[in-house]
């Protein structure tokens, strides 16, 4: 058995394929993002503009974060000790999730250590403490809801994106008293949507199934308090179970879940994610609470994100450009081919210093390759021109249609 050249051929496989990733090397600049610098392949830093970042909101470059986690650091040291039942459960821990239960108007929260590990663990241990569960899924839901409903070896229905009706028409043939639970997200990150929320929770009412919602990509975003969609639609309360991430609009790490405190105490109880793993830093869980408080009180933010969105989409159209239709916060530029994604990128970064990554299958299904970018508060008008613009030349360059860059 030649175990090396298996290895070579595996990635070999994404080589011909033209998916193959590269991470480039990067560091942000405190205080001035979306500016950055990159080292990959220049003598010393080059100036970058940074226009995939999940810190949709620049909370990461906060004052008042970077303030709480230094305070942190000097006042109790730099890890956590050990998981929450030996050692690591700090007052920190003990807070945000008393603030998190409070933005979902929740009895309680569970934090984890990333928003992949909280779908993964929740997901697969409320399967098995559920007999016979079965769990209806959105088709685009997250790898780590998939992992999660995988670990949790019970039956899966998969329903068409958004589609009510398929997704009625599966719970129907289901017998009224077996466990349900119907998994979806708020705002599919790769796509921009949103979904219908009301109506799966009048299915989930009608067919007698519990809800689960993945926020990751819409707490901090939307809402009077950054609470997401469930709140900006006046949902929370019909969702059984609300999961988010610390890491994208709060600008730190971790993930959460918040419900009903016996959901809570289940999950605390009995999941291996949770029980196993060293917690979160305390330095971490204070420069969250910083994001959590701030954004429950701070409208500016999300107001200047969303005016940012709403100009590059438009930039990006008048230009002729392929814009996916999106009414949220996420700006996709349609390439449908990986090789021309990834030379567009490349090019971007090499002669314009502007850093966005291609989108590649298995993020998103092959032929629908794509540029994906998140304009944020402190992007300015000049860089999204700039922007446009480079992105025009580059079309013609590589003699992609405006219309259908595919």
């Amino acid at each position: 058995m030649n175990y090396g050249q298996i290895f070579d051929d595996a990635i070999g496989r994404l080589h011909s394929e033209g998916r193959y990733r590269v991470f480039i090397d990067i560091l942000r600049n405190k205080g001035a993002f979306p500016n950055a610098r990159c080292f990959a392949g220049h003598n010393g830093p080059k100036p970058i503009t940074v226009w995939c970042s999940n810190d949709y909101l620049a909370m990461g470059q906060h004052p008042k974060v970077i303030e709480a986690m230094e305070e942190a650091l000097h006042d109790v040291g730099a890890g956590s000790g050990g998981t929450r039942n030996i050692g690591g459960n700090t007052h920190y821990h003990v807070q945000l999730e008393a603030e998190l239960a409070d933005l979902h108007g929740k009895e309680g929260a569970l934090l984890f250590t990333s928003g992949y590990v909280s779908n993964d663990a929740t997901l697969s241990t409320l399967a098995k403490l559920l007999p016979g569960c079965v769990i209806f899924s959105d088709e685009l839901n997250h790898a780590s809801m998939i992992a999660g409903i995988r670990n949790s070896g019970c039956r899966k229905r998969v329903f068409r994106h958004n589609d009510l009706a398929h997704l009625e028409e599966l719970l129907a043939t289901e017998d009224r008293d077996t466990p349900k639970l119907i998994a979806f997200e708020s705002v599919y990150s790769m796509d921009g949507d949103v979904a219908p929320i009301h109506a799966i929770c009048d299915l989930a009412e009608k067919y007698n199934a519990l809800t689960y919602i993945d926020e990751v990509h819409a707490v901090g975003m939307y809402g009077a308090r950054g609470g997401g969609i469930t709140e900006r639609d006046e949902a929370a309360h019909r969702i059984d179970i609300i999961e988010g991430t610390l890491g994208k609009a709060f600008g730190v790490m971790g993930g959460y879940i918040a419900a009903d405190q016996r959901v809570i105490d289940c999950i605390r109880s009995y999941a291996p994610g949770f029980i196993f793993t060293t917690s979160l830093s305390p330095v971490l869980a204070a420069g969250v609470l910083a994001a959590v408080r701030h954004l429950k009180q701070s409208n500016v933010e999300r107001e200047g994100q969303q005016a940012h969105a709403a100009m590059l989409k438009a930039m990006l159209t008048e230009r002729g450009l392929p814009v996916m239709p999106s009414t949220t916060h996420i700006v996709p530029l349609m390439v449908g081919d990986p090789v021309r994604a990834k030379k567009i990128s490349d090019i971007l970064l090499a002669e314009y210093g502007v850093y966005v990554q291609p989108i590649n299958f298995p993020t998103v299904p092959r032929g629908t390759e794509r540029l994906r970018f998140t304009p944020g508060p402190s992007h300015t008008e000049a860089m999204m021109i700039d922007l446009a613009d480079a992105l025009v030349e580059i079309w013609d360059r590589l003699e992609l249609d405006l219309a259908h860059a595919a």
